[in-house]
């Protein structure tokens, strides 16, 4: 069975890197965040309705990445086996982004937030220190605390198990690995 496992969490909180270091750890794929490719394509000044266009984009994005994993891995999952798919994002980061961002969400983001299923969240904490890029909006301590505390509350709300990760890189790394391995 394939289990998708999401990464989510404020920017700069080692998202990418923990999707990548799970990925070679499980020997397995991980799903990129659709946001950044299109953000770098079509410049950051976006809009409302670009992030219905990321959020679908990243849906897809994702489809492929499972199809392609459930077909590689054909024979180990007819035995019974689990594969993992790490997520770099998921339909919750775009509920967030909205309305943090335009004070409201996108009708198809929430019916896909209870459309779609997940095994594990994994919620990166604040505890690293933010790196400046060209697509990263919020430096402060403050929104990034209040972020945090969004996808908190979000994960304690809803029914999928979840675990902070926090940490070095190392601790990070070793804390998802003991979450991920619970639900395998």
């Amino acid at each position: 069975m394939l289990k998708k496992i999401v990464i989510i969490g404020p920017e700069s909180t080692g998202k990418s890197t923990l999707c990548r270091q799970l990925a070679e750890h499980y020997e397995t794929a991980w799903c990129p965040e659709f946001a950044r490719e299109f953000l770098h394509t079509n410049g950051t000044d976006y809009t409302y309705d670009d992030l219905l266009t990321i959020a679908k984009g990243q849906l897809v994005l994702e489809e492929e990445y499972s199809a392609r994993l459930e077909q590689q891995s054909e024979p180990m999952l007819e035995a019974g086996g689990h594969i993992p798919l790490f997520i770099d994002t998921d339909m919750y980061v775009m509920k967030v982004w909205c309305e943090f961002v335009f004070n409201h969400c996108h009708r198809y983001i929430l019916e896909q937030i209870s459309e779609r299923n997940y095994d594990l969240y994994l919620l990166c904490n604040i505890d690293l220190p933010w790196v400046k890029d060209d697509l990263r909006e919020y430096p402060d301590l403050h929104t990034r605390t209040k972020l945090y505390h969004i996808y908190q509350d979000i994960l304690m709300n809803q029914s999928v198990p979840w675990a902070t990760i926090s940490g070095n890189d190392n601790e990070r790394l070793q804390n998802a690995i003991r979450a991920v391995d619970a639900i395998l």
